[in-house]
């Protein structure tokens, strides 16, 4: 680097776009220069977002019983993890899983499925779900259930379907090393079918699935062109009984320069610590809060997360506010 990481933070805000060397080196910062990256990171959440941190709970509607085979995933048919198995949940447990989120002030209730994609049938239950928990609670509903089809996609809008997430995952150039019973281009499509129907897109990764620098480069830059809304970030929590056990190439002071070369990537966009973040960031959570503006509260799809008091203190400990309305946009910001 030829000049500071706050130099270049400033020229994102005023519009520069990262070169692969640029974005490599963020990757490859020294560990020495780590509280300096952060800083750079934190000066372009700032200027966007403040110090306000948006809140996410997930409910997991259908566990296991997937055909796709995912490396990552406990719930693929290529898992032998012991997992909870269960068919879509009925109308009533997921609008009490929105009781229970509002009750924590969490700003977007995240309906999650697994599966290829949803029959009919789940679509009518996530609809009739969704109608009354809008009526119910001031709060954004997002869906994710596999890959959409348009007619889906129109019925989740009219029912009040904010957000619709489908992660890229990884990188184009990696994908058939996680997953070969879809293609990337399924995926993207998918987010581009929510798009149509004014549906606010969700794509996020994975890190620490075998993939290269280079490859965690593009997953930014990709999704970028898809000009997703929100990003959840997610680091591997590698899984007894999934293709991927035993893969353990993540460290904390890493994991924190991926969170900002997200940042500096996707500037304006919501940047949300995902799954791992607590098996991975370790005691450094925190610290990665000054280069995402949104986290996860509770648990994930079959992994523990952290007790939800724990987040709302780590928040106050930081000087942190909770977003409560979820409503603000990072132009509504600058």
């Amino acid at each position: 680097m030829d000049h500071s990481w706050k130099d270049l933070a400033l020229e994102v805000i005023q519009g520069k776009e990262l070169s692969d060397d640029e974005a490599l080196s963020i990757l490859q910062c020294p560990d020495g220069e780590l509280l300096e990256l952060l800083n750079g990171a934190y000066q372009i959440r700032k200027h966007y977002y403040g110090n306000k941190v948006k809140l996410n709970m997930i409910i997991n509607t259908k566990s296991g019983l997937c055909p796709e085979n995912c490396g990552y995933c406990s719930q693929s048919i290529v898992s032998k993890a012991p997992i909870e198995k269960y068919a879509m949940v009925d109308k009533d447990t997921i609008i009490k899983g929105a009781e229970k989120a509002h009750k924590l002030n969490v700003g977007t209730y995240c309906i999650v499925a697994s599966g290829r994609g949803p029959t009919n049938r789940d679509v009518d239950k996530v609809v009739s779900a969704v109608k009354e928990i809008k009526e119910n609670y001031d709060m954004k509903v997002c869906a994710c259930l596999g890959l959409l089809k348009e007619d889906q996609a129109e019925r989740l809008k009219e029912a009040g379907v904010d957000r619709y997430n489908h992660n890229i995952n990884t990188s184009e150039n990696h994908h058939e090393q996680i997953t070969t019973s879809h293609t990337y281009e399924d995926r993207v499509n998918t987010v581009e079918i929510a798009k149509k129907q004014g549906i606010s897109p969700c794509s996020g990764v994975i890190v620490g699935m075998k993939e290269s620098l280079q490859d965690v480069v593009d997953m930014a830059r990709s999704l970028k062109v898809l000009d997703a809304d929100s990003i959840p970030v997610n680091f591997l929590h590698a899984i007894d009984g999934t293709p991927l056990e035993g893969t353990d190439e993540l460290d904390p002071r890493y994991c924190l320069k991926v969170l900002c070369l997200m940042r500096f990537i996707n500037p304006t966009k919501e940047i949300r610590i995902s799954g791992g973040r607590e098996v991975n960031l370790r005691s450094l959570q925190p610290l990665g809060l000054y280069a995402a503006n949104s986290i996860f509260v509770g648990d994930y799809l079959t992994t523990a997360g952290q007790q939800e008091t724990a987040d709302h203190q780590m928040l106050k400990d930081l000087g942190f506010e909770i977003d409560y309305t979820n409503e603000i946009t990072a132009e509504e910001l600058v």
